[in-house]
Order: structure tokens, then sequence, then C-alpha cells
């Protein structure tokens, strides 16, 4: 039973990995054929992560 009290518990990281998914799946969706790496890197913003843990 939850508790009455409205303490939400709110995982940030599982939210976030799902929010990614759903991006691929509606990438996935939209494309004719599978997506390549580097689509897949494009959809999760792979390169932006990578510049910004750089600088």
């Amino acid at each position: 039973m939850a508790p009455v009290g409205g303490t939400a518990v709110q995982d940030h990281v599982a939210l976030a990995e799902i929010e990614l998914c759903g991006e691929l799946i509606i990438a996935a969706s939209a494309a004719q054929e599978r997506l390549s790496l580097e689509s897949i890197d494009e959809v999760l913003k792979v390169a932006e992560e990578r510049d910004a843990s750089r600088g």
C-alpha cells in the first residue's frame, strides 16, 4: 500500500533512461531502415555529452 502523505519517490536516472528510450523508439519508427550507430548516437546526443564532459 502506498504511503498516504504523498511522498512520491522519483528516480531521476530511471526517468532519464525512459526518456532516451522513448526518443529511440520515435526515431526508429520514423526511419525507413535500421538506425545506424551514428544515428543512435545523434538521437542520444552522445557527442554533446562527450563535449560537455571534456570542457
